[in-house]
Parts: structure tokens; sequence; C-alpha cells
């Protein structure tokens, strides 16, 4: 039986804890630290906990039929392969990005897309490791990523529940609970029919585990509604700007979304209450003043 609670670095994550918000930059930085040091600023002054990058080996994570398909990017008409390659972050940038992070403080973590991305993200004390939606049904991939001994977080988007059952199998035999579960719909950005918050309740009863939301739609409401439902991991795309080249930007917050959001969950477990009927404090001074008693 999975863990009602894990603990991602000094953070108790869970029934009755805050929310944990983790900022997914992912390969929105364009190859560029700059931009990622800026999206690094922007998580930390609007109070979210951690930023999230993608780790990729390209020869390994693209597929043989797309490494020579030409495309047009800021870089000119170059291959696929090149492409990821010209966004890949290597030793340098994680390095500053190790270091700049704990400056501030916030958590940083990545997810990984194979092997040697995971040995590589390892060489640094992240907090929890992620495997993406796409990589959900890698049991190689998923098996080695249990021997870290770190908090997993799975997406399970564009996964049927036999998919998502054997990969808890996995998980519940080699991390022994030490996971966290995220409903996520892999459509960018992902239309409001298809979104289906109500698959938090399902993941919850069916796993027994904690459970988080993987948003990629325009709008905050989602997200402030899967938190109202239980969710307590957020993650959300951001860049600085929609109009920026790049596949996810356009389904991405931008960072007064970002504090817009903040705002809007910060309070919910409060505003959620305990669950039970009764007369509140406030509440019995204006019984005195209305009932007389």
């Amino acid at each position: 039986m999975a863990n009602k609670k894990i603990i991602i670095g000094e953070r108790l994550i869970g029934d009755n804890e805050p929310v944990f918000m983790i900022a997914e930059i992912g390969i929105n930085h364009n190859g560029s630290i700059q931009i990622a040091k800026k999206l690094i600023d922007a998580a930390f002054a609007c109070n979210w906990h951690c930023v999230k990058f993608q780790k990729r080996t390209p020869e390994i994570c693209v597929p043989d039929h797309q490494k020579e398909v030409l495309r047009e990017t800021p870089w000119g008409k170059i291959t696929y392969l090149e492409y990821r390659y010209k966004v890949e972050f290597n030793e340098k940038e994680y390095s500053y990005i190790d270091r700049y992070c704990k400056e501030k403080p916030i958590y940083w973590a990545a997810s990984i897309w194979d092997t040697p991305s995971l040995e590589f993200i390892l060489k640094y004390d992240v907090p929890f490791i992620k495997i993406p939606s796409a990589k959900l049904t890698d049991r190689e991939l998923l098996r080695e990523t249990t021997s870290c001994a770190k908090p997993i977080i799975l997406s399970t988007g564009m996964s049927t529940i036999e998919e998502v059952d054997e990969a808890v199998d996995i998980l519940e035999k080699y991390s022994k609970g030490n996971y966290i579960l995220m409903h996520t719909n892999s459509t960018y950005p992902t239309p409001d029919e298809e979104i289906n918050l109500l698959a938090i309740n399902f993941l919850r009863e069916r796993y027994k585990c904690v459970i988080g939301y993987s948003g990629h739609e325009y709008d905050l409401e989602p997200t402030v509604v899967a938190v109202a439902l239980g969710a307590k991991v957020i993650e959300r795309h951001v860049t600085l700007s929609h109009s920026m080249w790049g596949s996810d930007h356009f389904a991405s917050l931008e960072v007064h979304g970002m504090d817009m959001l903040y705002k809007r969950i910060r309070n919910i477990d409060i505003i959620l209450g305990e669950g039970t009927k009764k007369i509140t404090q406030k509440e019995m001074e204006v019984r005195k003043r209305l009932k007389g008693y």
C-alpha cells in the first residue's frame, strides 16, 4: 500500500499539507541559460516551490524516422535531431542551475526520458525524479528509477488504466510506495471537455496514494478546481511569453499567471476546512445576537 504522505526535500506532501507547486520550465528556455535563469527568478518571486526541466539523450529519444526531418528553428532550417541537441542542457548548464537554485533557495528537478539522463540527473541532489507520461510504459526505466531511493512523480497522460496499473505495480514493488501519481491530459493545450478532473478522485481511491495534477490548459480555473478536489502537487508549464518560439509556450503560464495561480490556491485548504458541520467562533457571536443564546 502506498504512503499517504511523501517527503520532498524538507516538505511533507499529502493530506492536510500545503500544495506543492512545480513550475515546469521544460525546454521553454529554448537552449538559453539566461531565459532559464529568468524563469527560475519568476518561480521564486511567485512563491512556487520548485522548477523543473526535461533531460533527454536525443540520440536515444528521437525516433529514427524523425531524426533527419528538417525543421524551421531560431537556428535556421536544421534536422529534428540537431534541434533536440540545441535545446538540451548539459553539465555546464545544470551545474549553474544547481548553484543558482540553492542560492534562492528553490528546489529544482527534471523529467528523465532515458537511462543516461537518469544517471546524469542523479549527480545532483534533486528532491525527486519525474517520469513523464510518454515513459509510463517504459518498464525498464521505471525499475531503474526506483533504485535511486528518491521520491518518484509519475504523470499518467495518454495511458490506459491497465498501463497505469502495471506502472503502479512496479512502483509499489520496488519503491515501497515512495511515489506520487499526476492526473494529466497530454494534449497541448487541453480542451475543457477532456480535462476530466474527477479522475483525481478515481486515482486516489484506486491507488491510495498522493495524487497531483499536471495541467496543460489555457486557464487557471481547472488547476484551482484540481486542488479543491484533492491534488497535492500542481505542475504547470511556465514561459516568459506566449509569443516565444517553441511548441510548449502557448499552453504555458506567463509570470503574471503564475502569481495569480499561487494566490488563488494558497488558502484552499483553509477554505475547505475539516469537513464537519459545526458553529464557528465568529458564528457564536452572531448567534447570541440574533437568537439570544
